[in-house]
Parts: structure tokens; C-alpha cells; sequence
């Protein structure tokens, strides 16, 4: 029905690696029963056994303790356990304070929001105009009452890579919780917890090729965490419910299939759309940080047309992108993420996001930098933003 899509929005979610489905095939047709422990059936302990293969392996990419990472839905979850599950176990214990920063995923956002409508005081931090978290006004914010930071480890939209180990640290001295959302970084980006004291951390499958429906929560031993999800005792009595046995296999297999050096060809892709599109096409905007950055992130704002037109007009073209983060492509509201940045309605909406993956190509990359040109130009000569200068070039 439709031709060959050049796909190039990765951090909405990824094609499965093949690979990744025969990891998870068998525990859907040979050993497809729930996980029981060492005195249960044979294939409930080889299920569990399975469960317990892919949870060590996320557990040390992270530089964990197998015991430490608990399965999760995906990042929402990850994040609203964390957020939810710390402030249920420590509010009336400690306070009810949070901080976190303006421009974090809706999870950790609305998380936020929500506790903050249950008498919870949330501290929202403006960010720099690369989108940079300053560590001192974290450190300004802490008061007695402050139980949690949540801040991303790299944003979804624009990329930039916060301080995250400067954060912590801070978090540690003044004996506050820290978690950061590392859904877009994680086998990305180094994150180390046997050397940094983070104390939650979100992780999930679908930004790595690997299955949509599944994630992680690193929860460091002995960080206070409210169950916040009734039912039976699954996941160290941190999560109820029957465990997505195929799903946590993918997951795993999808994250040691990650490779530095496919990291590298990755970067060197995005730095590529990156200097070619500005080459080409005058009046862009880097959104982000230049240099500390996801590698797979490019994001610009085209001024004088909107974004929703360019991702239409290259869709017809055969390529997918994104207008600001993927939640944002049915919604008419200007992304946060640029507004938080000092950016304008106009330059929120003319943002597009470019995100690569293992299965993009220097042609992918040189086939959309000449689409977008082609369409910026045209629609710039009907847009009512251009100056008319520019139409008449």
C-alpha cells in the first residue's frame, strides 16, 4: 500500500531487530509459562530462569546489582513508580518536596503534577537556553523538606546531556534522592551507578530496537519505595502482576546488542544531517546543546514555516520525522521543551526532530537533508512569516 519509508524518528520507538524477536521467541511457544520459583515445574523454572538471564544483564549494563532493577511497562511506569513510590514512602516520614526541571518527559511532568495536586510542593527549574540544568540552582532549591530530584539524564526532544553526576552528588551530600530518566541515553550514553550515586533510574526497550511495552526501574538497595500497584509479589514485591517474560528477554537482547561503535556511526550520521541541512537551508535553529548531545539527536527549527507542514510534506516524500517530541504530533500546543529554552511560538513550531538508528544510512541522511530543502523553500514562498526579501531570492 505505501513505498519504502525512510523512518527517521528513532525516539518515538524503533523497528525490532531481528535478532531481538528469536531471543523472545522461544518463551512465547516452548517456554511460555510463568515464572516460579526453584520448587515450582520444570518450565516455570526455566521461565524464571530466563527472567532472571535478561535482568542481571540490564542490571550490569548499568553497572547494578541484579536485585536492583525491577521490570517495568515501559518508562512511564519507571518514572511514575519512582516519583510516586518515593513520595508515598517518605512524605509523611520526611516532607513533601520535589524538584525537577521544566523541560523532563511527561512522565516524570505529570507525575510531578499529580503529586503536587495531593499536597506535595514541586519545584520546577528553568533550564538554559542550550537546555542545561544549572547543578548550583538545584543545590539553591534543596530545603529540609525535599525527599526526590528528578532530572533527565537527556532530553527527548532536543537531546542536551544534563550534569547528571554533578546533580547527584549534590543530591547524595544533602541527603536527597536522585532520579534521572535515562530512557533516550541508556546504552546510548554511559551511566555508571557502581561510580555515581544515583538512586532511581528509567530505562526502556522501545528507543534500542527492542520490544514497545517493556522497561526498567533501577532502584538502588535500600532506597525507600512505596508499592504503588496492588496485587501479588512479583519483582521484589515492587510490582505486581505476571511478569512479560518475552518482552524482558527482548529488552535485554536489544540492550547488549548496542555497540560503541555503533554509537559512533550513529553520531557521525547525526553530525552529518546536522552540518549538510545548514548548509543548505538559510534561517535554522540548533535546538540543543552543540556538543553535549544524545548521538542520535538532531533538532532545528526551520523559521518561517511550520513544522507540521514540513513533517506532512516529507511524508509524501517518503520520510518520517517528528514535530517536537513524539507526544506533541496530534497537538496544536507549542512544544515545552522549546519553549523552556527562551524559544518563541514560531520557532516552537517550525522545530523539527530528526532521530537516527541502527538501521539509517549516509543515503537516508543526504535523501532527507535535499526533501527538506526542497520543501522549506516552497513552503517559505506561501508562508505569511517570510519577509519578503526572502520570497523574492
Amino acid at each position: 500500500m505505501f513505498g519504502e519509508t525512510i523512518y527517521l524518528d528513532n525516539s518515538a520507538g524503533t523497528r525490532l531487530d531481528e535478532r531481538v524477536l528469536e531471543a523472545m521467541r522461544p518463551f512465547f511457544f516452548d517456554t511460555y509459562a510463568v515464572a516460579t520459583s526453584e520448587f515450582g515445574y520444570s518450565m516455570g523454572i526455566e521461565a524464571r530462569e530466563g527472567l532472571d538471564r535478561a535482568r542481571r544483564s540490564l542490571a550490569g549494563r548499568l553497572g547494578a546489582q541484579t536485585e536492583e532493577f525491577v521490570f517495568t511497562s515501559g518508562n512511564t511506569e519507571s518514572s511514575n513508580m519512582a516519583l510516586k513510590g518515593v513520595a508515598l514512602a517518605l512524605g509523611e516520614k520526611k516532607g513533601k518536596h520535589l524538584i525537577t526541571s521544566r523541560i523532563e518527559d511527561f512522565p516524570v511532568l505529570n507525575a510531578a503534577a499529580a503529586l503536587g495536586k495531593q499536597g506535595f510542593r514541586v519545584t520546577v527549574l528553568e533550564v538554559d537556553a542550550e537546555g542545561l540544568v544549572d547543578p548550583a540552582a538545584i543545590e539553591r532549591a534543596i530545603s529540609g523538606d525535599t525527599i526526590l530530584v528528578s532530572i533527565q539524564h537527556a532530553n527527548q526532544e532536543i537531546g542536551t546531556v544534563q550534569d547528571v553526576e554533578s546533580i547527584a552528588r549534590i543530591c547524595q551530600e544533602k541527603g536527597v534522592l536522585f532520579h534521572t530518566d535515562a530512557t533516550h541515553s541508556f546504552t546510548r550514553l554511559p551511566l555508571d551507578v557502581s561510580t555515581q550515586p544515583v538512586d532511581l533510574v528509567t530505562v526502556s526497550g522501545h528507543t534500542i530496537h527492542g520490544p514497545k511495552g517493556v522497561g526498567g526501574l533501577y532502584l538502588r538497595s535500600g532506597t525507600p519505595l512505596a508499592k504503588w500497584m496492588d496485587g501479588g509479589f512479583q519483582e521484589f514485591n515492587h510490582r505486581a502482576g505476571v511478569e512479560d517474560i518475552p518482552s524482558a528477554v527482548g529488552f535485554a537482547t536489544a540492550a547488549e546488542l548496542v555497540t560503541p561503535e555503533e554509537n559512533e556511526r550513529i553520531r557521525g550520521l547525526r553530525d552529518r544531517l546536522l552540518d549538510r541541512a545548514r548548509a543548505a537551508i538559510p534561517h535554522t535553529t540548533l535546538n540543543g546543546h552543540r556538543t553535549r548531545r544524545l548521538p542520535q539527536n538532531a533538532n532545528i527549527t526551520f523559521h518561517y514555516v511550520e513544522g507540521e507542514s514540513i513533517t506532512l510534506q516529507l511524508d509524501m516524500r517518503g520520510f518520517a520525522v517528528s514535530t517536537g517530541s513524539a507526544c506533541f504530533s496530534k497537538s496544536l500546543e507549542a512544544s515545552h521543551v522549546i519553549m523552556g529554552i527562551g524559544g518563541d511560538h514560531e520557532r516552537a513550531h517550525g522545530s523539527v526532530r530528526f532521530s537516527l538508528g541502527r538501521y539509517n544510512t549516509e543515503k537516508d541522511v543526504d535523501g532527507v537533508v535535499d526533501a527538506i530543502a526542497e520543501v522549506v523553500r516552497e513552503l517559505r514562498v506561501i508562508s505569511p512569516l517570510t519577509p519578503v526579501e526572502e520570497k523574492e531570492r
